[in-house]
């Protein structure tokens, strides 16, 4: 199933009338403000970083690998900006915390924070064990609550520092000159639930809820500030070949008849076609355009809309969708080999 669901986007995609995201000019949004990254190391975390850089955007790098995070600093160079990075693992509360602060001490302000870190877990609900299980909620849901706890407080000072007070206070409304988001990734698999993904579906679906009532509670303070929360699809990313797994896992997803091992990565990785740099650049228009949930790439929109019609049967529609697209597949013929 986990491979079923971007194959069968990927067949359907080429035949309905979905847009490109187009590029807008939301350079201003960004130009000469703060933001912090986590999973900066590679992929979205690293492409959200250098179109930052390139709108004239300060960046906070973080990545628990220390190697990566140093080239994605390097990628920065000759841009007109300030960027440090920070060897961070984000399911340490105390150690997100103090970074949030020393943030503040080497910019004076934080605008944004992409909780973008997060890790993949191949199993079923029997073959995974508890500290499996914990090992992947410490890091997709609770690194983005750590995340978003520790900037919030940071972030809405800094827009609130801004705050213009032209005019009345009777008639004025509040007008901020600086922005302030907190942007948190969950996954298309925040949307609708996968065989061999618990864990990674829990930890997206909390994140989602976690973040649709943080933008609601910012909406009403009305403080400059708010959130969005991201829904990818497949994107060209590390995270499958990062993925764990173990004999007793393996054992599992046999006995429901999915692969496993090299095989399962390498066929996996076929369907995360959708470009990083383009994904990032979509993060980044629905921030700066406020955007309650983004979902990037087709595969996202067509499940997403399939789920919505058919919120209690969809599994097996998508089942049953993929089996037809199998059959109707052309067969690829072997060239007939040439007589020596």
């Amino acid at each position: 199933m986990l491979n079923n669901v971007t194959s069968i986007a990927t067949s359907l995609r080429q035949h309905l009338p979905f847009h490109t995201t187009t590029d807008q000019d939301i350079a201003p949004y960004y130009h000469n403000h703060v933001a912090a990254i986590t999973g900066a190391g590679s992929g979205m975390g690293r492409e959200l970083a250098i179109h930052l850089a390139k709108m004239g955007c300060h960046v906070a790098l973080s990545d628990i690998n220390a190697a990566q995070l140093a080239q994605t600093k390097e990628l920065l160079v000759g841009y007109d900006i300030k960027a440090t990075m920070t060897v961070l693992d984000v399911s340490d509360n105390k150690a997100v915390e103090a970074w949030a602060d020393s943030v503040m001490v080497d910019y004076g302000k934080v605008n944004f924070i992409f909780n973008n870190a997060g890790v993949a877990l191949y199993s079923t609900v029997e073959g995974s064990s508890i500290s499996e299980l914990e090992w992947v909620m410490d890091i997709n849901f609770w690194g983005v609550v750590y995340g978003t706890k520790a900037f919030l407080p940071l972030i809405k000072n800094s827009v609130k520092q801004s705050e213009s007070t032209n005019g009345s206070k009777k008639n004025r409304s509040r007008q901020f000159n600086e922005h302030g988001h907190i942007i948190n990734i969950s996954s298309l698999f925040g949307l609708t639930a996968q065989p061999s993904q618990s864990a990674y579906n829990a930890s997206k679906f909390a994140v989602r809820g976690f973040t649709e009532s943080l933008r609601q509670e910012l909406d009403i303070q009305r403080c400059g500030v708010s959130a969005t929360c991201i829904h990818p699809g497949g994107i060209k990313t590390n995270i499958a070949n990062s993925a764990r797994g173990n004999d007793s896992i393996n054992d599992s997803i046999n006995d429901i008849g999915m692969r496993t091992g090299p095989k399962a990565i390498q066929s996996f990785n076929k369907f995360l076609k959708f470009d990083a740099g383009h994904a990032a650049l979509i993060i980044l228009q629905a921030a700066a355009t406020n955007q309650p949930r983004c979902l990037i790439g087709n595969d996202a929109k067509i499940i997403d809309a399939v789920q919505r019609v058919f919120p209690a049967t969809y599994s097996q529609i998508l089942n049953d969708v993929h089996t037809l697209s199998r059959k109707l597949k052309p067969r690829r013929h072997k060239k007939p080999s040439t007589p020596k």
